[in-house]
């Protein structure tokens, strides 16, 4: 008896040492909006990796950009019983029927990387970073990198409707407010898509005497700047130089651009927003603790004097 009694008590220390988990047998719905850049590649590895480690069953859906698909693969879900659903939206609008829907089969949802134009009692938690923080802070260093010197910038925006594209473009907007000397004189979007980008720089660099009028970039995401990247240096131009480049995301192949002093800036999104929506999941679905409807992520800012090379390794490490 002495001897049970010390290996039930072994066992329950064994538990509190490991730290909390997810129930076992925990089923979660993953309905991810595609593979459009290397951000969202990188999002969609950890996100699976964190499922690995916990002992979650986590049932993948590719929307492929369309929201349509995203409704279909969450009321799949839903039908399937699934215990939670990390939603990462396409696009703000047009979710209430579908989180309602979810919400009356008291299946809790976790919105990951953006938000919803819905009201807050459909979902449980949103993680993410301040997307509106991350445009000031590329704003705000453009302005004290131009000083007083006339900018003409062009802006290549994320998908039209998605909550990055609005709230990334009125943070910039905001940091270079005040300052008459910087003026944003075209602006596009790109689809966050390294393409795209590409095809509207062409675009841009034609319209301002080839490229000649246009001081800097601010793209909405690294793919976009990267793509853009290679339109200024067909144009003849160098980036980096002759054209400021200031993007976000912080994927790996903007710190190859910067080595190659092509690039200039980039504000970190952290591809994990898995592990604290996860996190807020396991307290939630034990004993009903209800998270902060926020979880905010930070906001880093990266320019070329920050060992871009070793930042490639590093980030190539995480999943992109």
């Amino acid at each position: 008896m002495k001897i049970l009694k010390t290996l039930a008590g072994a066992v329950a220390l064994a538990g509190l040492m490991a730290g909390p988990a997810l129930a076992a047998d925990m089923t979660v719905g993953f309905s991810q909006i595609g593979s459009e850049s290397g951000w969202r590649a990188a999002e969609t590895t950890l996100t699976k990796e964190q499922a690995e480690k916990r002992g979650i069953d986590l049932k993948f859906a590719d929307a492929q950009q369309k929201q349509e698909n995203q409704i279909k693969a969450i009321r799949s879900f839903i039908a399937q019983g699934v215990d939670a659903i990390l939603l990462a939206p396409v696009v703000a609008t047009g979710w209430d029927q579908v989180l309602e829907e979810a919400k009356d089969a008291e299946i809790p949802v976790v919105l990951l990387d953006r938000q919803v134009d819905s009201s807050d009692d459909l979902y449980l938690t949103a993680v993410g970073s301040d997307l509106e923080h991350e445009g000031e802070v590329a704003g705000e260093w453009l302005v004290k990198e131009v000083g007083d010197k006339d900018c003409n910038i062009v802006e290549l925006q994320g998908t039209t409707g998605s909550s990055p594209a609005i709230k990334r473009k009125a943070g910039f907007e905001k940091a270079i407010s005040g300052h008459d000397n910087l003026k944003i004189v075209r602006s596009q979007t790109g689809d966050f898509t390294r393409t795209k980008g590409k095809e509207v720089m062409e675009s841009f660099l034609k319209a301002e005497n080839g490229g000649k009028n246009i001081c800097a970039l601010y793209a909405h995401n690294d793919d976009m700047a990267v793509g853009a990247i290679q339109a200024i240096k067909e144009a003849g131009l160098k980036p980096g130089s002759d054209i400021l480049v200031v993007s976000i995301d912080a994927v790996p192949d903007i710190f190859l651009a910067m080595q190659n002093g092509e690039a200039n800036a980039t504000v970190e999104l952290t591809p994990n927003m898995a592990g604290p929506a996860f996190d807020a999941l396991d307290a939630y679905l034990k004993d009903g603790t209800k998270p902060e409807k926020f979880i905010q992520t930070e906001s880093k800012l990266y320019t070329q004097s920050d060992d871009p090379k070793s930042i490639y390794e590093e980030k190539k490490n995480q999943g992109y």
